[in-house]
């Protein structure tokens, strides 16, 4: 699949992008960019939250490009327009998320090893930012740094809708029992943008809400509905191993971790816990942004951006 444009949504001039193989039959798509404007800074590798894709991003690799940072991207398995793992493809499932570390590693050996220019830093959201500190403990790590919007640290109890007790016994059950590949409880094969923006839980702002909803009605393809019974066992595994008590002490790459004051798709409390126990890391809480930080408002982005770029070191005549 070509990347797909549209007038309020247009490729950043550039772009690379195609397929690589990993294991087991498994197509992944990518794309990247060289930096658009000097001094040149490295490379961006951006990794995206569950249910999203590349296309989703182009306005944060614009913002990226002119920050002197060439960007590398690519669809996790199962979303976008990588393969997707069931006869139904508007199931989001995964066995565990071991499956994703294998997509990271093949993806940073295949194309940004080979092609893209060092320093290279993370940036991830939501699930992605839950892979990405899995990878952060790692000695040797590809990455300088990481920046991780709303991390998946643990879910929000809203979200799941069940104590968190009761929720991942019951993933665990129907899963053990071969069910996995069921929607979770009240699952579908909608996809949240493509609802209402009115009461949507991902972000305030009505035009990139109505903009992401325009390239999934071009490209139905790229859409993803609700997650299945084994990637939420997957999930809840993954979250389990990093709210380890001592986990954050074996953080050994520096993060910079955002926080939505108004998430009700991961927990805001956990990131924050998560970031006070780090000892090369810190935090950001953005008060009034819902869960897809980088989808927000103007004010809310620019807020981001600003400590980005403080961390970063990026003067403000190149922003």
């Amino acid at each position: 699949m070509e990347l797909v444009a549209l007038a309020k949504n247009p490729v950043p001039s550039g772009a690379t992008a195609g397929y690589f193989d990993c294991p087991g039959g498994i197509k992944l798509r990518y794309a990247r960019w060289d930096a658009s404007r000097g001094p040149q800074r490295g490379t961006v590798c951006l990794f995206q939250g569950r249910g999203e894709y590349i296309e989703k991003y182009f306005e944060v690799v614009a913002d990226l490009r002119r920050r002197g940072f060439g960007v590398a991207t690519m669809d996790w398995r199962g979303q976008g327009g990588s393969t997707r793992l069931l006869s139904n493809p508007k199931k989001g499932h995964v066995r565990s998320f071991t499956e994703f570390d294998q997509d990271l590693t093949h993806f940073m050996k295949t194309v940004v090893l080979p092609e893209c220019p060092q320093p290279y830093v993370a940036m991830a959201h939501s699930m992605g930012g839950n892979i990405l500190l899995r990878h952060a403990t790692v000695p040797n790590s590809w990455f300088s740094r990481m920046v991780l919007s709303a991390p998946m640290i643990a879910l929000d109890a809203s979200k799941v809708g069940a104590p968190h007790s009761l929720a991942r016994t019951y993933a665990e059950i129907v899963a053990g029992l071969g069910l996995g590949s069921m929607y979770v409880h009240k699952g579908t094969g909608e996809p949240l943008e493509v609802g209402p923006f009115e009461g949507n839980p991902l972000t305030s702002d009505r035009e990139r809400y109505q903009r992401n909803r325009m390239v999934l009605e071009a490209a139905p393809g790229l859409g993803l509905g609700s997650p299945t019974v084994a990637w939420l066992r997957a999930a809840y595994r993954s979250m389990a191993r990093l709210r380890s008590p001592d986990y954050p002490l074996r953080v050994e790459v520096p993060l910079l971790l955002f926080a939505a004051g108004a998430d009700c798709i991961v927990s805001t409390q956990a990131i924050e816990e998560f970031a006070l126990r780090l000892k090369v890391g810190t935090h950001v809480l953005i008060p009034q942004a819902q869960h897809e930080i980088l989808q927000e408002t103007d004010e809310i982005r620019q807020r981001f951006w600003a400590a980005f770029d403080a961390y970063m070191g990026v003067g403000t005549t190149a922003a």
